[in-house]
Parts: C-alpha cells; sequence; structure tokens
C-alpha cells in the first residue's frame, strides 16, 4: 500500500499556507481568529498575523471513552457546552455516572487552560465578528464540533473552520456545522494527523501563551 506523503514541514508552515486560502479575510475590522490549544495556537498565529486579524483562544476537549481514550463519545468547549454522541453512549454502554465523572474532569482541566492562557486577557467577545476557527487539523470533528456550537452561542456574525488537513468524510459531516469549512488537504485514507506533518511536536503551555502574546490585542466588542 503506498504511504500518505507529508506534505507540511510543521504547524508553521501549515499555518501560512492555509492562510493563503484565507485571503478574502484580510484587513477587515470584522475578523478574529480563534486558535484550538495546543497545536492550532501556532497555525493561527500565523494565519492571523498574514490576515493582520486579532487572535485569540479558544478551548475544547474531547471526552474518551473509558479504556479507549483515543475514541470519543463526545466534547466540552469554552462557555460550557457540551456534545454528545448518545448513539455509541448507548452502543458500548457506558453508566451515566461514568458519563458525569469524565465531564468532571475535563471540566476541570479545561478550567484550568482557560485561567493559564487567559492570564492577562480580556472574555472572549465574538458577537457581531466573523470567527475563524483554527486548528493544527481534524480526526474525528468531535472537539471542534462542540467548539463550533459554543461558538453559535456567542453570537458571531458568521463562523469559518480553516484547518490543513481533515479526512474527507470528517469534512462532509462538519460543513453542515458551521458557514464555511476551508480544509488545504483532504485526503481519503486518513490515520493521524501527525502522519502529514514533518515535525508534530508537542507544544507546552508556555508556548502557547509566548504565541498569544506576540499576537496582535484580541478584538474588542463594541457596544451601543
Amino acid at each position: 500500500m503506498q504511504r500518505e506523503a507529508m506534505i507540511f514541514l510543521n504547524r508553521i508552515d501549515a499555518g501560512r499556507k492555509l492562510a493563503g486560502r484565507l485571503s478574502a479575510y484580510a484587513d477587515r475590522a470584522d475578523v478574529i481568529v480563534l486558535g484550538l490549544p495546543r497545536g492550532g495556537v501556532p497555525v493561527a498565529f500565523e494565519v492571523a498575523r498574514a490576515l493582520h486579524a486579532p487572535l485569540d483562544v479558544f478551548l475544547s476537549r474531547k471526552l474518551g471513552v473509558p479504556g479507549q481514550e483515543e475514541l470519543a463519545f463526545g466534547a466540552l468547549a469554552s462557555g460550557g457546552v457540551r456534545v454528545l454522541d448518545e448513539e455509541l453512549i448507548r452502543e458500548i454502554g457506558i453508566p451515566e455516572g461514568e458519563v458525569a465523572r469524565i465531564t468532571e474532569r475535563v471540566k476541570k482541566e479545561l478550567e484550568r487552560r482557560e485561567s493559564v492562557y487567559r492570564a492577562g486577557r480580556p472574555p472572549l467577545r465574538v458577537e457581531g465578528l466573523t470567527a475563524l476557527l483554527v486548528d493544527d487539523g481534524i480526526a474525528t470533528g468531535s472537539s471542534i464540533r462542540a467548539g463550533a456550537k459554543a461558538l453559535k452561542q456567542m453570537k458571531p456574525a458568521r463562523i469559518v473552520i480553516a484547518v490543513p488537513v481533515a479526512p474527507a468524510s470528517t469534512c462532509k459531516r462538519l460543513k453542515d456545522e458551521v458557514d464555511e469549512l476551508v480544509c488545504l488537504h483532504m485526503p481519503e485514507m486518513f490515520f493521524a494527523i501527525g502522519q502529514f506533518y514533518e515535525d508534530f511536536s508537542q507544544l507546552t503551555d508556555e508556548e502557547v501563551i509566548d504565541f498569544l502574546r506576540r499576537s496582535a490585542p484580541p478584538a474588542v466588542q463594541k457596544t451601543a
């Protein structure tokens, strides 16, 4: 079987290439770029810099099946939104108490990261703006789907998911969740996001914070 070729050197390279597909959003006062930590932030940093748009962080984490944590039965996102795959929960037979326990554990981690990343930054405001939700790639789509649902509750004018790579099947499912989906590479054969990067090293919280510090300040929502 032929191995899928790597197409990105690293997340910085992916962000620069992704920005080229988002030029319609450049130099607009109504655009904000939101990076999903950790890996989506350096991609979003390059997108925001190329578009001359503010960068902020948006958190979303999957809820993993006990013993098969890579398999998501749902996700949590900023704003307190929870998305559950009820069919998968019934099929696997995850008890209601276990769902609640996992949800609470992930919620605490989300709150910790929110506190770390938002230190000194104003609360996220996207009402009336076009929000570009950026990650370094999508696998199942459960986390970014939760993010999109959370964003909808915050009343942006438009939501755009923008990623360097995702399976064609996942992109097809996500298209109806947002106003636009931009993906550079949609392979039919997909095993992991990292297979499309030469360097897919994990980032630390400190590195995420550094990208946020180096970016333009977040957009401030105008009030009447």
